[in-house]
């Protein structure tokens, strides 16, 4: 009877009524059947879901702390660049040899301003050899090694250089303060013409330092009626404080040459 039943439905579709109401009837049970199957899926994708941004949350981070440590270098970079194109045409001025050094260490003494470099003698430096960088003066090479060299700056407190006022021609002797940032200009004359703003170079005088490199300016001028010298203080043109790439140049060389090139 059951399958005489079924083959009816088939052709006459006599239970189509019936059937729809037990599938409205079953359809909250399955439903409800359904729902650890719904819940593990859901759980497993908001999980791997939380767990993939906590992922790209973290390469992100990565990416951006490597991106700014790029973005510092480069601007180091760019900086170093800008100060290396300064100190190369600086040489146009000089009519001697030039060596690029390095600045590798410094005097852990404070009261000693003296630099290392990375050449020596392997490179042909000597002691006596003037230091310069872009825009001034900065010493001159006390020590040599094989492949270093050690440099007294123009602040040391030992440290003297002949100079010159640049409008005229007024001599006199810049010293070494201890400071970074001042020379004194010795045994001025208070009736002396020179003034707060005018360019000291090196005057030649004593054969260690070429003539015409800048040595610093004149920042003050004190006349005291009862003294006969006027106290003149300096501020060094070169960054004492800040170069890093220098020049070394062949001054003994420059002057051993002349004379070879007047020979008819």
């Amino acid at each position: 009877m059951v399958v005489g039943l079924i083959a009816a439905d088939l052709r006459y579709n006599n239970l189509g009524r019936t059937r729809a109401v037990l599938d409205t009837l079953v359809a909250p049970i399955i439903w409800v059947a359904d729902i650890p199957a719904r819940l593990g899926q859901w759980q497993n994708t908001h999980i791997r879901t939380r767990a993939r941004l906590v992922e790209d949350n973290a390469r992100l981070q990565r990416e951006n702390l490597l991106l700014q440590g790029r973005s510092l270098q480069m601007a180091s970079l760019q900086a170093e660049n800008t100060r290396l194109r300064g100190l190369l045409n600086s040489t146009t001025m000089l009519r001697s040899d030039v060596l690029v050094a390095e600045l590798i260490g410094v005097s852990p003494d404070p009261m000693r301003h003296q630099l290392v470099l990375n050449k020596g003698a392997s490179d042909g430096v000597y002691v006596g050899q003037p230091l310069i960088d872009a825009d001034g003066l900065m010493g001159q090479v006390v020590e040599v090694g094989e492949v270093t060299s050690r440099v007294l700056l123009l602040t040391d407190l030992t440290h003297s250089v002949p100079v010159q006022v640049n409008r005229n021609g007024v001599r006199a002797i810049a010293e070494g303060t201890g400071s970074l940032d001042a020379l004194e200009v010795q045994h001025i004359s208070a009736t002396t013409d020179i003034r707060e703003g005018d360019l000291l170079v090196s005057s030649g005088l004593g054969g260690r330092f070429p003539v015409g490199y800048p040595i610093a300016e004149v920042v003050l001028v004190q006349r005291d009626p009862g003294q006969p010298f006027a106290r003149v203080l300096a501020r060094p043109s070169a960054a004492l404080n800040r170069s890093r790439h220098v020049l070394l140049v062949f001054v003994k060389a420059a002057e051993d040459a002349a004379p070879a090139s007047q020979v008819p």
